[in-house]
């Protein structure tokens, strides 16, 4: 699968305007500020292609992105921010809970903040995927960021408090330099063929 033939579809804001046209479906989640779009935007191999807000918390729909004509990249809502009006925070909410219950989800991709343990959103996240039955990966993205030493340290919290087993896939990666991209690329497009 070409990942750098991308075309933006839409921005659900309902229920009603999920995309059900039987192509696999990509979802990709992750904390407001953990860099999502700046992965997608590495995978793509594309710099702006989706949105990198100056400030966390840009993406409030569900954005698809048609991949080689074979796929969806599935944008979500960055959760877990602040600044959003508590009523945002619940339409998003509710949002993301219609569209993980949808069955559309055909490989999950959880990322997080590779210097830190997950937050407590995180394992939520991490659960919905699991609830809705669809395989994930777990991206430990701004791996650039860390020290030698702290690699593996990092890597063996983030899969100790998302309770990772040895079957679940976790990616080291930097969106910055491009680590674990290849990887990436292969495993989502295994995910859909």
């Amino acid at each position: 699968m070409n990942f750098n033939k991308a075309e933006f579809i839409l921005s659900a804001t309902v229920p009603r305007q999920f995309v059900r046209d039987g192509l696999p479906q990509i979802a990709f989640a992750g904390r407001s500020n953990v860099g999502k779009s700046s992965v997608i935007n590495r995978l793509l191999g594309r710099k702006n292609f989706a949105r990198v807000g100056a400030a966390p918390g840009k993406t409030t729909q569900i954005n698809y992105f048609k991949i080689d004509a074979r796929a969806y990249l599935v944008d979500l809502p960055g959760y877990g921010y602040a600044r959003v009006s508590k009523a945002e925070r619940d339409r998003w909410g509710a949002l993301m809970e219609e569209y993980f219950a949808s069955g559309l989800i055909s490989r999950g991709v959880l990322i997080v903040d590779s210097r830190h343990a997950p937050t407590a959103d995180d394992v939520t996240m991490c659960g919905w995927f699991r609830e809705s039955g669809c395989p994930m990966v777990v991206v430990a993205n701004k791996l650039d960021k860390l020290k030698a030493r702290e690699v593996e340290p990092n890597l063996a919290r983030i899969r100790e408090v998302l309770s990772l087993t040895e079957n679940d896939i976790l990616v080291p990666f930097s969106a910055e330099k491009g680590t674990g991209k290849e990887e990436l690329i292969s495993l989502l497009s295994h995910a859909v063929e």
